[in-house]
């Protein structure tokens, strides 16, 4: 394998000749080999569209020459059609507030963009990674706003599971006319999971109008210098228009920068409702113990040769799980420090693996339990 060297302020490191990525990004990889976990999808492609959004507006204030724009621009849309996922290659979770996210994403687009305009990896003499893909920004804005975008699309995503599992449990409900509909029948036994499970979608779905306030131009608490003219603007609705959502310029933006109230409202919501999921869980698995339904996805043990409801037992499993992710959040949300988190990354993995894991399960139980109950 072919190398390059490249230096900063510590010394030299190096590198594959081939790879976007650049020293900061290798030495985060070194020190922060953690989980194993790197960024998912949703967060490469939040992380590219807020650098795209600052590109456009950067050249649109005339900060930004056109040809590095398009540089940029072009490389965040290869990004978001699935290219170079694999140069995102820092651990979720880092030290630092997640400032090696972003500049993962800096040196990739600086390479990516040298390259485009004729340039060389690893020499940032055409698109520097901070002077252009990153102006107009800091670590701490950028990261906080990738996490709040991959909440909103993971979230989305959960409530469409979530919302298959709602109309399985109306199918049902329908099915059993011919059950006697008395106050402690089975039919309102399965009302009641619809109905809790409805709660939540409401409640997890509410959740999600408080991403959509930000800060722009926090990043005078980190960098000590204002943004340019009409930036804030023209990036709020540049971003808007990339990613069809909604977001709005916080009125306060200490209180916003400071308070992560979302991430908390948001994973209370999503531990509510894993945990009236398990609850109806435990209660089909003693319908099964009673006789009163049951379901195909059941297997019987090597040793005992009794039956297990292993799906059902796995949701309460999960419940568990899920429950300390949300302490973890709480916990990690209240310990920050003025404006600044420094377990950002902490809270967003334990939230997006909440909210992926809780999305798995609620197919699972769907497509596994109760699309086959049967009454007996």
């Amino acid at each position: 394998m072919r190398y390059r060297l490249e230096k900063d302020k510590i010394g030299e490191l190096k590198l594959p000749a081939e790879a976007y990525y650049g020293i900061h990004t290798g030495r985060s990889k070194e020190t922060f080999a953690l989980t194993k976990h790197g960024l998912n999808r949703q967060m490469i492609k939040a992380l590219s569209n807020i650098k795209k959004s600052a590109a456009k507006t950067n050249y649109q204030i005339g900060l930004l020459d056109k040809k590095v724009s398009e540089a940029i621009i072009l490389s965040c849309d290869e990004i978001l059609n699935g290219r170079l996922h694999g140069q995102f290659i820092t651990d979720l979770i880092q030290g630092g507030s997640g400032v090696s996210m972003n500049m993962n994403a800096n040196e990739v687009l600086a390479n990516r963009s040298n390259e485009m305009l004729g340039g060389k990896k690893g020499v940032y003499d055409l698109v520097h990674p901070i002077n252009d893909v990153n102006l107009n920004q800091s670590s701490a804005e950028v990261v906080l706003l990738a996490g709040k975008m991959t909440s909103i699309k993971l979230i989305k995503k959960l409530l469409t599971e979530a919302k298959k599992l709602s109309n399985s449990y109306g199918s049902l409900i329908s099915n059993m006319k011919s059950q006697k509909d008395d106050q402690f029948s089975i039919v309102n036994e399965f009302k009641a999971f619809k109905n809790s499970l409805d709660r939540d979608i409401k409640k997890v779905d509410k959740s999600l109008e408080y991403f959509h306030e930000i800060s722009i131009g926090s990043s005078y608490f980190e960098t000590k210098k204002r943004v340019e003219g009409n930036y804030i603007k023209l990036f709020i609705k540049n971003l808007n228009d990339n990613i069809g959502e909604n977001f709005i310029q916080s009125k306060e933006i200490i209180d916003n920068s400071r308070n992560l109230d979302c991430f908390v409202i948001a994973s209370s919501a999503l531990r509510n409702l894993v945990i009236n999921l398990s609850k109806s869980s435990f209660d089909m698995r003693k319908m099964i113990e009673d006789k009163k339904i049951s379901i195909p996805q059941v297997y019987e043990t090597m040793t005992s040769g009794e039956i297990n409801p292993v799906v059902l037992e796995m949701v309460n499993q999960i419940s568990f799980y899920v429950m300390g992710n949300d302490i973890t959040i709480a916990r990690s949300v209240e310990a920050g420090v003025y404006e600044k988190n420094i377990y950002l990354p902490m809270i967003f993995a334990c939230l997006f693996e909440m909210i992926n894991l809780s999305r798995r399960t609620i197919r699972t139980l769907r497509e596994k339990v109760v699309d086959g109950i049967i009454i007996l």
